[in-house]
């Protein structure tokens, strides 16, 4: 029994503060008290939770008919451990939350209030928006997203310096001659399937990326992490060049457009998803102006491709790192955003996109191994 006399898990001291109070409550064992006791030992012991978590396990209790608290759930309620189970019977509860939303509060400092906005800009739930205001510690930052924007911003900088262009880039002779850029005579230099993103057509191309991925991308780490949003941008990106592979074989591709179009699109999604939950402001209006964005963007990489090459018979980047990265933002990535906190492994849906991702990169490994000989196509020289 989690009541039994091994005690709760060292390292927490309101943990360890309330078990013993916890078990004179239970004396049968039962690994349940009421939540009618539950406030007794609250008061009697002059003991403060969170009120925001507080709320969370009578959310809880109430989940159940008979108003009961499981220790073990106000053990991982405090160690900031939430199951599937966990989440499923809060969103099951009969209890209306009475307290007033996080968005009523007042006096908040602006790093709170930074908190409290960032949270309601990406999560559609009132308990995992305050569950997210109290835990959150700004330690990490969100230190991908920033470093990955320096690091395209210095390239584009060194190679507008080197090139001595930064209006499309692209169309200077000396472009295709750089080692990160994805070629396909070049197909079997590995790192070029990622270090593409590196590589921008112009200051055009590299501007609104970079404002996308920083609005989209550093909210979103912030909430989920570094390491759920850095998989869903380098699971764009390598989708990206590899559907360049694939359905646009000729073609080289550059930027970051993978990345940003598999975050965007799965922020996107997931605001569709939970329409009535999401309490952004202006939301409809801010949805209209990043599809606007994006669809400008795309429009630009497809006039580009089949503009006259300044390279021929090369020709220009093709668009197709685009459609990757949503493919993979729709289905890996709105799993991820949907799933707060939750462990991934538990959901089917997640072995399911994965799985198919798995299988869509092997797949295109074969097609570069084989395909290009087998359909004896002519390739563009090698820069």
């Amino acid at each position: 029994s989690p009541w039994g006399p091994s005690g709760p898990p060292a390292g927490d001291e309101c943990i360890g503060r309330h078990f013993p109070l916890l078990s004179q409550f239970d004396p049968d064992n039962t690994g349940y008290i009421s939540t009618e006791k539950f406030r007794s030992l609250l008061q009697r012991h002059g003991s403060e939770l969170d009120p925001h978590k507080l709320e969370v396990l009578l959310a809880l209790a109430d989940s159940n008919s008979e108003g009961r608290i499981c220790y073990q759930d106000f053990v991982n309620l405090m160690s900031n451990k939430r199951s599937n189970s966990f989440r499923q019977a809060i969103l099951q509860g009969n209890r209306r939350l009475c307290s007033k939303a996080l968005l009523e509060e007042t006096g908040l400092s602006l790093s709170q209030r930074l908190i409290r906005h960032v949270a309601y800009e990406t999560l559609p739930r009132e308990i995992d928006r305050k569950w997210y205001y109290d835990s959150y510690t700004c330690c990490p930052p969100p230190w991908f997203m920033i470093t990955i924007t320096i690091v395209e911003v210095a390239f584009f900088l060194y190679n507008g310096v080197v090139l001595d262009r930064f209006v499309l880039q692209v169309s200077h002779p000396l472009y295709l001659k750089n080692a990160l850029l994805y070629h396909p005579q070049l197909r079997a230099q590995a790192w070029r399937y990622l270090t593409y993103i590196f590589m921008h057509a112009g200051i055009e191309h590299l501007g609104l990326n970079v404002v996308l991925q920083l609005l989209v991308g550093i909210p979103l780490e912030m909430v989920h992490g570094a390491a759920r949003i850095s998989f869903v941008y380098v699971a764009g990106v390598v989708a990206g060049s590899l559907a360049v592979s694939v359905a646009d074989m000729t073609a080289p591709v550059v930027g970051s457009s993978g990345g940003v179009y598999a975050l965007v699109s799965a922020h996107l999604a997931n605001i569709v998803m939970n329409w009535s939950g999401m309490k952004c402001q202006f939301k409809l209006l801010r949805m209209a102006v990043a599809l606007i964005c994006m669809s400008f963007e795309f429009g630009r990489a497809v006039w580009l491709r089949f503009h006259p090459s300044a390279y021929p018979p090369c020709p220009h980047p093709s668009f197709m790192a685009h459609l990757g990265g949503v493919m993979v933002g729709i289905t890996l990535g709105v799993i991820i955003l949907r799933n707060y906190e939750q462990r991934l492994q538990d959901q089917t849906l997640w072995w399911i996109f994965l799985s198919i991702y798995v299988i869509f990169v092997l797949f295109a490994i074969f097609w570069n191994i084989f395909a290009y000989s087998l359909l004896d196509l002519k390739l563009p020289p090698p820069p």
